[in-house]
Order: structure tokens, then C-alpha cells, then sequence
């Protein structure tokens, strides 16, 4: 374990301005994004996807500090021959990996799920390593029951996905690979933002102590959290300085200051929403850590739209890239204003 690496790593990981492009879509769900364009899911359409992406010059240049890949990519190269880790690199960016194998159902807890991977990781993680990989993800899925059944999220759910996360948080940091730790609370259902808070307050709560108890260094850590949120379907729907206050609430009750970042997830919502947000939040309070992005969708939909898989349009889906990237590099200074997602238009 280098200690001095992952501190470092991670505080570049969120540096002021910059934050997280979430690139590690397995083949399955990368599938359904490239339906949405009538594009064949192949393997030379996904590598011309996110190579398009990688180089990006401004946004991975000024905006990102890191990639987060799938198995596949970071083992792939560009049209040219040039591997796709390599493109990071040269970006300035730093490549980073899943390596969880997804959730699947959590046995005696109906509704629930449990993500899996922790075989093999250790030497998993040494590969990757050698690969370029400088951190890692894994992510745990927590619902919120509808209805008000407050019997979901269970404990027995929210242990055993934190304690898997804090195994594989060990195994990173043995292999000087930084954990991003990702403990979801979805957004989908008709819960309260009242809701979200008391179980996203459970889930990070549950996570810190098995961290300390599982002799994490946190300084070698990054937070991938949800923001505190009402349900997609719920008929009253938080707004923005809402969020912003019960989220940061919730962050400062659980998340040690020695965490040397946060860096959110989007969960579904929309491009902008996910920006105002978290501009919401670096503009109206001081705060004991950075604060930023870890978007795939939020990121990745606008410049999917203006590619629809045809070499001429490469250029503008590469300015719709680049314009999220600044966005949200704004936001993560709390400098972002709504008027100025009208720049690319």
C-alpha cells in the first residue's frame, strides 16, 4: 500500500473545477443507450464512442480529472492503435475502473439487492493496476420501499452492501488503488425527500463504521453518494435549495473530514438538474470537503444525441461534450448560472 499515492490520487481526483466522467456502462446497458440512436451495439461502435469522448481535448483537459471504465475499455485501443488508456493520460485525466459484477437480489430480503465481486478481486485489482488504473468503483444499490413501507431498505440490506463496500475499499487500498465507495440510494419511487435523507443518513452512517472498523485509510478514499432527493413519482417534488440544504445536511451529520472528496453520482436526473444542484451547493455553503461530479448519463446524453453514431457529426457531439463538462466544472465551483445553457446553442 502507498499511502502518499492514494492521498494524492485522490485529491487530484477532485481537484477545484474538475470532477468525474462515469465511462463504465457494461455492454448490456451501453446496448440500451445506443438503441436509443438506432446504432448497433458492436465493439468498434463502442470503442469509436468513447474514444470520441477521450479525446476531447478542452473538457478532459480542464474539466475531468478522471475516467471511470468497464473491463473492456481499458483494455481497448483507439481506431489508430492507440490504447484508450494511454488517450486519458495524455488528457491529463486519470483512468479508473469498476469492478464490481453488479447487484443482483439480496436471498431473504424481497425487493432488495446485493452487489457482488469480491472474488478474485485482489488479483483483479493487480491487473488493473498494471493496466493503469490509479482508482476504482464499486457501487451498492439501495431502494426505498413505496408506498411508505419503511421495511425497505432493511438493516440486514444496508450491512451487508456496506460491508462488502468497505472489503473491497481494503483490497483497493492494499493494491494502491483509490476506492471510490458508492453506497445508491435510488431516486426511483414516490418516497419524501424526508425519506431519502433518513436512509441515505443510515447507509453512510453504516458505511464510515465499517470502514474504520475494516482499517480503511480514508484519506485514500473518494465518496460516490446520491444527493438527498424526493422520488421521481412523488407528486411534491423537492426544488433545488431544498436538495442542496438536506443534502449537505445529511453529508456534514455522517462524512468524516478526512475525506478528501465527494464527488456525486447524477441517479437519473436530469442534465441540468443534476448541475443546479450541486452548483447549489458549492454556492451557498463552506464546506470541510470538495464537492463535485461523478456523472455518466448527465454527462454522456446530450453528445450521444448529437453523434448518433455518424463520423460527420463528431465534432458537434464533441462541443455538446464539452459544454456538460463546463457546466458542471462551473458548478463545482458554484459558479454556474442557469442562462449559461444557452452558450451552446
Amino acid at each position: 500500500m502507498d499511502l502518499d499515492l492514494l492521498n494524492e490520487t485522490a485529491c487530484a481526483m477532485v481537484a477545484p473545477g474538475k470532477g468525474i466522467l462515469a465511462a463504465d456502462e457494461s455492454t448490456g446497458t451501453i446496448g440500451k443507450r445506443f438503441a436509443s440512436i438506432n446504432l448497433d451495439n458492436t465493439p468498434d461502435n463502442r470503442r469509436d464512442w468513447r474514444e470520441m469522448l477521450f479525446r476531447t481535448t478542452e473538457a478532459m483537459s480542464e474539466r475531468i480529472s478522471g475516467v471511470i471504465l468497464y473491463d473492456e475499455t481499458i483494455r481497448q485501443k483507439a481506431a489508430d492503435g492507440t490504447p484508450l488508456v494511454k488517450l486519458i493520460q495524455d488528457a491529463g485525466s486519470i483512468p479508473g475502473i469498476k469492478v464490481d459484477t453488479g447487484a443482483k437480489p439480496l436471498a431473504g430480503a424481497d425487493g432488495e439487492m446485493i452487489t457482488e465481486g469480491l472474488d478474485g478481486l485482489r488479483d483483479r485489482l493487480a491487473d488493473y493496476f498494471e493496466l493503469g488504473a490509479r482508482f476504482a468503483k464499486w457501487r451498492a444499490v439501495i431502494n426505498i420501499g413505496q408506498g411508505g413501507d419503511d421495511g425497505v431498505p432493511s438493516q440486514y440490506c444496508i450491512n451487508t452492501n456496506m460491508h462488502a463496500l468497505a472489503r473491497y475499499a481494503t483490497l483497493c487500498q492494499e493494491a494502491s488503488i483509490v476506492p471510490i465507495v458508492e453506497p445508491e440510494v435510488i431516486m426511483d419511487g414516490d418516497h419524501s425527500i424526508e425519506r431519502c435523507y433518513e436512509v441515505t443518513e443510515f447507509a453512510l452512517k453504516t458505511l464510515y463504521r465499517e470502514l474504520f472498523d475494516q482499517g480503511v485509510v480514508l484519506e485514500g478514499t473518494i465518496l460516490k453518494p446520491n444527493m438527498v432527493i424526493s422520488g421521481t413519482t412523488n407528486g411534491e417534488r423537492a426544488g433545488v435549495e431544498e436538495v442542496a440544504d438536506m443534502t449537505v445536511q445529511c453529508l456534514a451529520n455522517c462524512v468524516p473530514a478526512a475525506v478528501p472528496g465527494i464527488a456525486f453520482l447524477s441517479g437519473g436526473q436530469s442534465d441540468e438538474e443534476a448541475t443546479a444542484h450541486l452548483n447549489a451547493m458549492n454556492a451557498n455553503y463552506e464546506l470541510p470537503w470538495p464537492l463535485t461530479f461523478s456523472y455518466g448519463r448527465a454527462l454522456q446524453a446530450p453528445p450521444l444525441k448529437a453523434w448518433a453514431g455518424k463520423a460527420e457529426n463528431v465534432a458537434a457531439a464533441q462541443a455538446a461534450f464539452d459544454h456538460r463538462a463546463k457546466m458542471n466544472g462551473l458548478a463545482a465551483l458554484g459558479e454556474w448560472e442557469a442562462e449559461m445553457e444557452k452558450e451552446l446553442a
